[in-house]
């Protein structure tokens, strides 16, 4: 990694009329603000189908896309919508992300544009799955979905939920169409995110992308290879994800995902690992792994359990980046190494050689010599002012207790009226000069706090399951940002851009 700086939003966060942002013209605006701004890099969250309560963290596969960030417009251009289609896309409410008008209108409108595809759009397709072969499996298990009611697949019948052969044949032949409609779906997504992934590389700006450790009981994956996770006989879950009492959460936090059985997936040669990393290195410049710390040892909770039940067990450690790097040997990996960190796993991040994080926000309720100090920032920390999980800078300096406000008031050199919001807040940009003059290799801030927004704009409430993922940037709020200013602040502190 170059000496970088960088913005933190989600594609869902992006502007525009159609519930939620998509890959089309917002997306390429917002990569020009962010190359006329000297910003070299853009994290985005995971880009997958997200659970029932909208989470990207759990994701129903560990391959596809969220068909909601495919742009109506694109497919227009490409005369598989028409304008009236296009027109049932929008919805008035643009600074909000709208799940429930999204998962009642959009799949139906795919459909329109599925039934008007041409011979050469139907080669195509057969291509891109003939190069990834995830596709096929996770469009049986859409259509598959379907047939059943949205039922989770563990709740199928006893040949199908246990991916009996004979039983999956037979799905193949009567859902054949339906088949080639998720087929399609996940052909398009991957054709726009390949063209605002090389628009960004033109501009100069890389794409960092985000990996979830954990993937759903619902999904695809856990559903074609349940042997490699926590499961009983009947595929329910007997232990599962989650993390002890923390900074976030004074009771814990009990994720509900499948712990991996990493002796079967050892006996694999982490071929599960290798073909995810692989495929995320294929979409991103850079990778995030989330919840690096499990990878020493993780959180094991009874499924039946609250948080505080769980206990520590020891992850795969070592071995497992070793292999990975054999087949993946110049990856570039951030290691989300925050949580509850002892020093074993620092070990295993200065082993692996991955840089990890600093989180400002985490710097200022103790008066210790925290490694998120940003004068403890180096060629291997990734700083962040805060995270997807954290609250924005006014809110935090809004909702921090006066000691603690002013400690950090006055290690970004700030004297003043700290309380003022917008994208021109004398407080919010002293912090953010604090850590791009910092030694840390990448410096990310979020949109909210380039924005100068309040606690009402945060992305996520950790330990709640409703109302998060929402948030959503507006046009005007995107021109109010003062492009000179942190142009001129990323070349002062010499935070070129990584492409």
């Amino acid at each position: 990694m170059k000496r970088c700086g960088g913005v933190l939003m989600h594609i869902s966060s992006l502007a525009g009329e159609y519930g939620i942002g998509t890959l089309g013209k917002n997306a390429l605006k917002f990569i020009d603000f962010l190359s006329e701004s000297g910003f070299g890099a853009w994290q985005v969250l995971p880009v997958g189908p997200c659970d029932d309560y909208n989470s990207p963290y759990s994701g129903k596969s560990a391959f596809a896309g969220n068909i909601f960030f495919i742009d109506p417009e694109i497919l227009q251009e490409k005369n598989l919508l028409t304008k009236e289609d296009v027109l049932e896309c929008r919805h008035e409410n643009i600074y909000v992300t709208q799940y429930d008008f999204l998962k009642k209108t959009r799949e139906e409108i795919f459909r329109r544009a599925f039934l008007r595809i041409t011979d050469s759009i139907a080669q195509e397709i057969r291509k891109f799955c003939s190069e990834n072969s995830w596709v096929e499996e996770y469009a049986l298990y859409c259509a598959l979905k379907r047939k059943n009611d949205f039922a989770p697949w563990y709740e199928w019948d006893e040949d199908l939920k246990n991916c009996r052969a004979d039983a999956l044949d037979k799905a193949r032949a009567e859902l054949r169409e339906e088949i080639s409609f998720y087929e399609f779906l996940q052909y398009e997504f991957f054709s726009q995110w390949n063209s605002v992934k090389k628009y960004a590389n033109e501009k100069g700006v890389s794409i960092i992308g985000d990996m979830p450790i954990y993937l759903c009981h619902d999904s695809a994956d856990v559903w074609m290879n349940p042997h490699l996770f926590s499961l009983d006989k009947d595929m329910h879950l007997v232990r599962c994800a989650g993390v002890p009492p923390d900074y976030f959460c004074t009771d814990g936090q009990k994720w509900g995902n499948p712990l991996y059985n990493w002796d079967e997936l050892k006996k694999e040669n982490y071929s599960l690992w290798i073909k995810r990393l692989s495929h995320a290195l294929s979409m991103y410049d850079a990778v995030r792994i989330d919840h690096f710390r499990a990878f020493s040892a993780y959180w094991s909770i009874p499924a039946a359990e609250k948080a505080t039940m769980g206990h520590w067990e020891k992850g795969p450690g070592k071995e497992l980046f070793d292999v990975l790097k054999k087949s993946c040997p110049d990856a570039c990996i951030i290691a989300e190494d925050l949580g509850d960190i002892d020093d074993d796993v620092r070990e295993l991040v200065r082993e692996t050689g991955f840089p990890g994080m600093g989180v400002m926000q985490f710097a200022f309720i103790t008066r210790e010599d925290t490694v998120h100090l940003p004068h403890n920032y180096n060629h291997a920390t990734v700083g962040y002012t805060g995270t997807h999980d954290n609250n924005t800078i006014l809110g935090w300096l809004w909702e921090s207790n006066e000691k603690d406000r002013r400690y950090a008031l006055d290690y970004c050199g700030f004297q003043g009226d700290w309380g003022q919001g917008g994208p021109d807040s004398p407080s919010i940009r002293a912090v953010i000069r604090t850590l791009w003059q910092s030694g840390a290799v990448l410096s990310l801030v979020p949109i909210q706090d380039l924005c100068g927004f309040g606690s009402d704009t945060c992305m996520n409430h950790p330990g709640v399951a409703d109302g998060n993922w929402c948030f959503r940037i507006s046009d005007d709020a995107l021109s109010c940002i003062d492009r000179s200013f942190y142009k001129a602040l990323n070349n002062l502190y010499k935070r070129e851009r990584l492409v």
